[in-house]
């Protein structure tokens, strides 16, 4: 026994993509029916006759008509339709449509689709019924215009919005062009239009150099950063605070032992120099050595107050340097005084030398002490070290 012929249901569909509907008519989308279509199309082309949404609802109606008169089957079902999307465009518009789309084929499930489009959209609308119908025909109402020349129109416009909208762009197409302006208007009430083509070379020239060594990016940068910037802890601002104060000093030292070196190299004979090389050694150290000496102890400073108040047990380390340093002035002033006059005496510096050594070694032991006693004040910085060692 032969099975019955599948039954058919074709669906002639006019795709609105920008909602002139809505838009121009107040119309609600879908539009399912043929009476429905020929009234809506009616009531958009006495809005606007110009509109070609209004002809190819037209010609989606006469396709309908066509089909139904010439159809010789009984089994195919026909029904015409007007979907819409948006007048907002891209993503929202055929959002719209594929929402409007399913719920046209809950109401006649078609088999097939005819499309019928302004000629325009079709090539974004396509993709999208294809998905969930096939489209077995395309056709295209070209009214006012060829299909060529509306692209190349919304591709003028899409550039066109992008240069003046765009801060990136409308800064060149608009800014510059404005700044020029203002200037010639201003030499021009005060009667300076001589020094206007002088004045536009500036500008250019101006901008050219900002653009060339992207100075407009670094002072952006900088600008987040301050506006980014977040204080660091007291105890870092301490040290910091200790670090410049120390190198300034250091760096006045090395200042005070070149200007002395200086002030002896006329009187040393160009045959003789390195002869003369311990004196300038000495000179140096006798001027920088006091400078230098404060700065390094005023940069170690600022980290031992640090480390106090981070419970840090550099600490104590940090302390014996700090009174290494201060120690050591005295021996390099002996040293930098022998070798200035070799006749001066070298007791001070044995004397210096002798002192120190009992000197450090007390400092040590002082330390080692305040350590034991106050180790439950570095209890907590002890553990995490000791984990951190293990891990």
């Amino acid at each position: 026994m032969p099975k019955p012929a599948k039954s058919e249901r074709i669906l002639v569909l006019c795709v609105d993509r920008d909602d002139d509907l809505g838009v121009k008519a107040g119309i609600k989308t879908p539009i399912l029916g043929r009476k429905e279509n020929i009234n809506a199309a009616a009531n958009l082309a006495l809005r606007d006759p110009e509109e070609p949404d209004a002809n190819a609802m037209f010609e989606a109606v006469r396709i309908y008509d066509h089909l139904k008169k010439g159809a010789t089957e009984q089994q195919e079902e026909y029904e015409v339709a007007t979907i819409a999307g948006s007048d907002l465009g891209g993503v929202g518009a055929d959002r719209e449509l594929v929402a409007e789309l399913t719920e046209t084929l809950g109401v006649f499930p078609a088999t097939e689709v005819i499309l019928v489009t302004d000629g325009y959209t079709d090539e974004a609308v396509l993709p999208l019924i294809e998905s969930r119908v096939p489209v077995t025909s395309v056709r295209r109402i070209i009214i006012k215009h060829s299909k060529s020349i509306e692209e190349t129109a919304a591709l003028f416009t899409r550039y066109l919005k992008t240069l003046t909208e765009n801060p990136r762009y409308s800064r060149v197409l608009l800014g510059l062009p404005g700044i020029l302006l203002i200037i010639l208007g201003v030499f021009a009430v005060l009667n300076w239009l001589s020094y206007a083509g002088i004045a536009f070379l500036v500008v250019f020239g101006v901008i050219l150099f900002i653009r060339g060594f992207r100075l407009d990016k670094t002072a952006l940068v900088f600008y987040k950063w301050v506006r980014e910037y977040s204080p660091p802890p007291y105890t870092v601002q301490i040290a910091g605070f200790s670090a410049v104060a120390g190198v300034l000093l250091i760096l006045v030292g090395v200042f005070l032992g070149g200007t002395a070196v200086a002030g002896v190299l006329p009187l040393i004979d160009s045959n003789q120099w390195l002869a003369f090389l311990p004196r300038l050694i000495g000179e140096f150290l006798s001027e920088a050595i006091l400078p230098v000496v404060i700065g390094v102890c005023v940069i170690l400073s600022g980290r031992v107050i640090r480390w106090f108040f981070e419970r840090d047990l550099r600490l104590w380390r940090t302390i014996v340097i700090v009174v290494v340093f201060a120690w050591s002035y005295t021996m390099f002033f002996q040293a930098s005084q022998i070798l200035i006059n070799p006749r001066f005496s070298y007791a001070g510096l044995v004397v210096a030398i002798i002192t120190g050594i009992p000197l450090i070694v007390a400092a040590v032991l002082t330390v080692f002490l305040l350590r034991r006693r106050y180790a439950s004040f570095f209890i907590g910085k002890e553990k995490e070290i000791e984990e951190f060692r293990e891990s």
